[in-house]
């Protein structure tokens, strides 16, 4: 959906205009979300926009049907995102949890309600400083659970895979050292969808100094 939005007559008639609607009141909230992140940090209140945190914009959406045995399936596997912030919408079905002092605990859905969480490249460059969260979706033996996700992230063109993420300079000092090297998009994405998606590493660990 962004930097370029597709055009209309590529999405489906029936929910068309609420989509284009929908991603710009998400824009509206992503750019205040990242007002008050920024903040929070002790900078310019458009530092992380300014820095293009607001550059890429992924919508999916998902389905997942009523499953017939759920304690022999997984709705989505454990992860974080590998974006800066995911603004999720879901349907009242449930099944989301996160990993919390070392257990997985509920998120009801709230009527109205949005899910934001925050993602992998948040905390590479915050340098810690926000945690992305860890999630997970449950297979149900009711359904569907609908849910659509808007992913703000880094642009994966082949024109930008050289571009520079790390740790914020502005945060560092003696006594807050860089816990995060520097690193391309290539090597984030190559080794998010890579080796860091597999036997339930964290994929930013990969990435300590």
């Amino acid at each position: 959906m962004a930097p370029k939005q597709p055009d209309p007559e590529e999405l489906p008639q029936v929910c068309r205009d609420i989509i284009l609607d929908y991603t710009n009141k998400v824009q509206t909230l992503g750019r205040t979300l990242f007002k008050l992140l920024s903040e929070e940090l002790g900078l310019n209140p458009t530092y992380l926009e300014d820095n293009g945190c607001m550059e890429g914009l992924l919508c999916l959406g998902h389905y997942y049907p009523a499953c017939p045995e759920p304690h022999l399936a997984l709705g989505t596997a454990s992860h974080a995102d590998s974006s800066f912030l995911t603004v999720l919408l879901q349907n009242q079905i449930g099944g989301l949890q996160v990993f919390h002092e070392n257990q997985w605990i509920d998120v009801p859905p709230v009527p109205g309600a949005l899910v934001v969480n925050l993602g992998d490249m948040l905390q590479l460059i915050s340098n810690g400083r926000f945690i992305s969260v860890y999630h997970r979706v449950l297979a149900k033996a009711i359904g569907p659970r609908v849910s659509v996700a808007y992913f703000f992230r880094i642009i994966l063109q082949a024109a930008n895979p050289l571009r520079i993420y790390g740790p914020i300079k502005e945060l560092l000092s003696e006594e807050n050292p860089p816990i995060y090297r520097d690193i391309t998009i290539k090597d984030f994405v190559r080794h998010y969808y890579g080796e860091g998606t597999n036997g339930g590493t964290r994929s930013l660990e990969h990435f300590r100094v």
